[in-house]
């Protein structure tokens, strides 16, 4: 609320230090996450009978870059609809008019907890497998769109305890657009492929490089490359699969081959002893061939050179994973395209401010008020 009216039809709620004005169907709210991209409260909606997540977006409108990431996320979630990628249900603002317009709030499906939570658990070959099958999914329908990811990371990749799998956060996800400018600080850097560390043009397959890195942590239990920054990221990579080779040097920008030709050559480690047989879970009958499905697996998405890589469809193909294909699951109709153009135009915040309350309206055709958009669910 702003100036301290009352708002009809809202409430403002204290959510650990962030004060959320939300719909007064969202009752009971309590902190269940924070990032750099906003806060998340675990809500009951009234209507629908359910426990929701709520997302108030971090300061949407405090520079361009904020701005344009927070209408990517919103725009991306409107589109996409997989059962591995978590839903858009509502979203609404206190706010009546574009001028007092500051605040963003998504309503989505609410989650246990997220792979970071899980990592350490012993997972049994068949819940590793159909965890990294609905991932695979998933990141697939994005692909299918064109739409790369981009920080696919243990906690924004949220798990029941049935085993279901979603993907969180589309903040920083980007149209896979030839020619457009990439930026290399687009991953948490436990997970940035090589590629995105050398500031190589990059394509989808760094999501696969994402994925093996998160599996393999599965596996050990504990994070493949953790860089202390930048360029020890790229030494713990060589370091652990060896140095790479002149093929994929020679594709670098002479500043950065050079730099990488300077390196030590490194052997690198077999994926038999980066991930032996005990990292795995020992089952009756049949564990050894599991494992050794898994780890060729592991061996084909931490492929240091993209064009070598496996793809998102050969890696559901896999022996390890491919005896949970559904073409239902994995050949889903693919989202709405995304307008590629407004990644490439260079708006102003106001600019964006604007596409955003369309956006909103979209949802909730008289922002701050109580409409009929926002006593029903979405799809």
């Amino acid at each position: 609320m702003n100036g301290g009216e009352k708002n009809e039809g809202f409430h403002t709620v204290e959510v650990g230090e962030t004060a959320f004005t939300v719909l007064d169907r969202y009752q009971n709210l309590r902190q269940v996450g924070t990032g750099a991209q906003g806060v998340v409260a675990a809500a009951y909606d009234t209507k629908l009978k359910q426990n929701v997540a709520i997302k108030k977006l971090s300061r949407p409108f405090q520079n361009v870059t904020h701005a344009k990431r927070a209408y990517r996320e919103l725009r991306l979630m409107s589109l996409v609809n997989h059962k591995n990628i978590i839903r858009l249900m509502n979203v609404f603002t206190s706010q009546k008019t574009l001028e007092d317009f500051q605040d963003v709030y998504m309503v989505m499906e609410l989650m246990e907890a997220n792979l970071s939570q899980v990592v350490n658990l012993e997972l049994d070959h068949e819940r590793l497998s159909y965890l990294l099958y609905q991932l695979l999914c998933g990141v697939r329908h994005l692909h299918a769109a064109g739409i790369i990811h981009r920080d696919l990371k243990p906690s924004n990749i949220a798990v029941k305890s049935d085993c279901s799998l979603k993907i969180l956060d589309f903040g920083l996800a980007r149209t896979a657009n030839q020619g457009f400018l990439m930026t290399p600080y687009v991953v948490t850097r436990y997970y940035r492929s090589p590629e995105v560390i050398l500031g190589m043009s990059y394509s989808g397959t760094v999501d696969i490089w994402s994925i093996g890195c998160i599996f393999g942590e599965m596996v050990r239990g504990q994070v493949l490359f953790p860089g202390s920054d930048h360029i020890d990221q790229w030494n713990k990579i060589i370091e652990t699969l060896g140095s790479p080779t002149p093929e994929f040097v020679n594709r670098l920008q002479p500043a950065v081959s050079n730099y990488v030709r300077t390196r030590p050559h490194y052997r690198g480690m077999s994926f038999s002893r980066l991930f032996p047989d005990g990292c795995f879970p020992a089952e009756a009958g049949g564990s050894r061939v599991l494992a050794a499905q898994a780890r060729d697996l592991l061996q084909k998405m931490l492929e240091q050179d993209p064009n070598k890589r496996i793809n998102i469809d050969d890696a559901l193909r896999h022996p390890y994973t491919n005896i949970w294909y559904e073409p239902s699951e994995v050949e889903a109709p693919p989202p709405l395209q995304y307008d590629t153009s407004l990644d490439e135009r260079e708006l102003t915040v106001e600019q964006w401010r604007a596409e955003l309350w369309r956006e909103v309206v979209n949802w909730q055709p008289h922002p701050g008020t109580v409409s009929q958009a926002s006593t029903s669910m979405q799809n």
